[in-house]
């Protein structure tokens, strides 16, 4: 994406940033949400997802990451010294890769929480269904890609479809 963010930057400007450039690339957003107290995310059109995926994770095939027809293209903001919750879920698996920015990930097949793990932009990982996760904001803005395999057609995940073992902000 190639963002001039630093750790000062306001929110507002972060997601005006990130809009122009999606909307440079074409994708259309459906959500935005800035309300996070961890910073927000977009969503984008599901009818973009394979341009999404081909833009963001060219390095995979789409029969390798498609369990069903459905994608959930999101791009996530984490700002500086703010984490997710601590969290897994039940109807998918995610995967992530870092546009901007270095981010901790600390993931784990149990509740208890795994090392951090520092990802720089480029940096891609993969979350099963149902293991434990956790993106944290290190020093600057992380910006990170995201898609959805959900694991059950009939019954898609959606933002419900979040367990929080443990969350900073007391959700």
């Amino acid at each position: 994406m190639n963002l001039n963010l630093s750790p000062n930057t306001e929110k507002k400007a972060v997601f005006e940033q990130i809009a122009a450039a999606l909307k440079e690339e074409n994708f259309t957003i459906i959500k935005q949400d800035q309300t996070r107290p961890w910073g927000g995310f977009f969503v984008i059109d599901e009818s973009q997802a394979g341009a999404f995926a081909k833009k963001f994770f060219p390095h995979l095939e789409m029969s390798e990451i498609q369990i069903t027809n459905k994608l959930s293209p999101k791009i996530l903001i984490v700002a500086p010294h703010k984490r997710l919750s601590w969290q897994f879920h039940f109807r998918r698996a995610e995967i992530w890769k870092v546009l901007e920015g270095i981010v901790g990930v600390k993931t784990s097949s149990t509740d208890q929480e795994g090392e951090i793990q520092e990802l720089a932009p480029g940096a891609f990982i993969k979350l099963d269904k149902g293991e434990r996760h956790r993106l944290i904001g290190l020093e600057t803005w992380g910006i990170v890609a995201e898609i959805w395999q959900h694991t059950n057609p009939e019954n898609p995940s959606d933002e419900d479809d979040i367990v929080r073992l443990q969350d900073d902000f007391g959700r």
